[in-house]
């Protein structure tokens, strides 16, 4: 990791700009998987798992005895911590539950809101170098609590034609019965526009590769909903001098294990500490398996030294990270002054891993700096916000020649008329 001292703000804008691994002619080959499938269907998606997969598969969807043998397969321990993952993820999505209260504008004018569960909503769950079975608990778990009608789940297989076990437990363990093996961009393309085997949807959810993000970008131009832009996974790390290196070097290896395309950043006020991390990131990263994405990762990610933990959190701020993590003294005190983050851990022993896992927190974020204007995959995420009004006789009277004057400006006399025929009546019958 390269590091920077004390760069002025005028160079942030350029150190914030994250690593760019364009695929040559994506937008154009993603176009060319979505048309095929759009006209082809399932043909379609039968050939792109056999270029793609490297399978050819009779049935795309995941029949009763696969799960039952995956199942099989799972260990009670996983299981086990699934379903206490599970417990926490529901508790805290269900306290984002809201009852909405009528409100009376004026009198005779009442105006309220109501939650309605989106009907179809997708799942898509990566299965290629780290199958995210726990993604199913971040989507599935707040669209049950919605009330979402039907989920219906889409991930690759691997070259014998099967999805990881636990991943086909985690959607069982969920109810969730409606599985595809099929993955990339032409499962975005079969959900936002349907096949033979497989109906459309109302809405996509889930992280996937730069074709999964491509096509979920150009499906929504055709009015399909997703939950958020994406891209490669981040973390930003605050640490002062009393943060501890090796929890340190572990957070930032946790994210940069994901993928060659993940960055990770470290911002202090104590170059001391960064040495220190330093000689922690090369003792732990021998350690770990998948330690070749890490050190790819490491070589498009930077450490940065300020004078201020304040201007560490301009520059966190300005960074807008998918993670952000305060490894400094009294981190709660900071809270205020955080802007920009898709979900912050606060303190020495609040590891990024615990939000991609268990907490309770959705580990579905903004990255790449959407987080300046995106939230989080919430409650919210799942259901539409229908306003309703009532109005009454006493409630047109109170309020018609004020929408009379409005409509008559913008010389939209049909709308004006709409009012004048109600309140002539209502004079007519007195």
């Amino acid at each position: 990791m390269k590091t920077y001292i004390n760069p002025p703000s005028s160079e942030w804008n350029s150190l914030i700009e994250r690593p760019n691994f364009p695929a040559e002619n994506l937008e154009e080959k993603v176009r060319g998987i979505i048309s095929k499938v759009r006209t082809q269907g399932d043909s379609a998606l039968r050939q792109f798992s056999k270029e793609f997969d490297k399978v050819e598969l009779s049935e795309l969807k995941v029949n009763k005895s696969e799960i039952d043998f995956a199942i099989s397969q799972v260990s009670d321990e996983l299981k086990e911590a699934i379903s206490v993952a599970a417990k926490n993820i529901r508790k805290f999505h269900e306290s984002q539950k809201t009852t909405e209260t009528e409100v009376e504008t004026m009198p005779g004018i009442t105006c309220w809101r109501q939650n309605v569960a989106i009907e179809n909503v997708s799942l898509y769950i990566p299965g290629g170098t780290a199958p995210l079975f726990s993604t199913i608990l971040m989507l599935a778990i707040p669209a049950q609590i919605a009330g979402c009608k039907r989920l219906v789940l889409c991930t690759p297989p691997d070259k014998n034609g099967n999805i990881n076990p636990a991943i086909l437990y985690t959607a069982s363990f969920l109810g969730i019965d409606e599985i595809y093996k099929v993955g990339g961009a032409q499962a975005i393309a079969a959900l936002a526009f349907g096949t033979e085997s497989i109906a459309k949807v109302n809405k996509i959810f889930g992280p996937g590769n730069q074709f999964v993000t491509k096509a979920k970008e150009l499906v929504q131009q055709s009015g399909v909903a997703i939950d958020m832009p994406a891209g490669p996974s981040e973390v930003l790390i605050i640490a002062d001098e009393n943060a501890d290196a090796d929890f340190v070097a572990s957070d930032l290896l946790s994210q940069a294990e994901h993928g060659v395309d993940s960055q990770v950043v470290l911002v202090s006020n104590d170059a001391d500490l960064i040495e220190k991390v330093e000689i922690a990131l090369q003792e732990q990263l021998q350690q770990l398996p998948r330690m070749e994405f890490a050190k790819k990762a490491l070589e498009n990610s930077f450490s940065v030294v300020l004078d201020t933990i304040y201007d560490c959190i301009d520059f966190s701020n300005l960074y807008a990270p998918e993670h952000l993590i305060l490894a400094v003294q009294n981190s709660v005190s900071y809270v205020g002054e955080i802007q920009n983050a898709g979900s912050v851990f606060l303190g020495n022993y609040s590891c990024e891993s615990a939000g991609d896992y268990a907490s309770g927190t959705n580990h579905t974020l903004p990255t790449n700096g959407y987080a300046r204007s995106y939230s989080g995959v919430s409650l919210d995420s799942f259901v539409k916000k229908i306003t309703f009004q009532k109005i009454t006789k006493t409630g047109i009277q109170n309020i018609g020649k004020t929408i009379e004057i409005m409509a008559e400006a913008e010389q939209l006399f049909a709308h004006k008329n709409a009012v004048s025929i109600r309140l002539k009546k209502i004079e007519d019958e007195k």
